[in-house]
């Protein structure tokens, strides 16, 4: 059985490896050597990852957390699959060395847009609903 310390390591660990990884496929994305269908998608989840904003805000219960628990990281796992192993490598040690991960605005601005499109027609079906005979 793991002492505490050693899960909340292993948690660390492997939430750094994340980090790490969206940096590494966002990196990616732009190389030659990937193929299309693999940049479309590590463009979409490198964005989303580095973006300062969530689709599903943290503070709705539950479900505020199930896109940096499940959905984030099983992305993430799909895109390094899709990307041939030596420019993961490379790319991962880039990643590493540079430390800092990045933000992405065009993933903010996305994210907005989701959410500005959502409000706007959740509005016109209430407006539809309630104020229409």
């Amino acid at each position: 059985m793991l002492s505490r310390n050693q899960m909340f390591s292993r948690i660390k660990t492997w939430a750094r490896r994340l980090k790490r990884d969206a940096h590494a496929i966002y990196l990616a994305s732009r190389d030659p050597r990937v193929p299309w269908y693999a940049k479309a998608l590590a463009i979409a989840v490198a964005a989303y990852a580095l973006s300062p904003i969530d689709l599903i805000p943290d503070f709705i219960p539950v479900i505020g957390y199930f896109d940096e628990l499940l959905i984030l990281p099983l992305g993430i796992w799909f895109v390094v699959r899709l990307i041939p192993d030596e420019v993961m490598v490379e790319y991962r040690a880039r990643a590493t060395e540079a430390g800092q991960r990045p933000t992405s605005r065009a993933g903010m601005a996305a994210i907005l847009l989701v959410w500005t499109v959502g409000g706007l027609t959740l509005g016109w079906f209430l407006y539809a609903w309630w104020i229409r005979p």
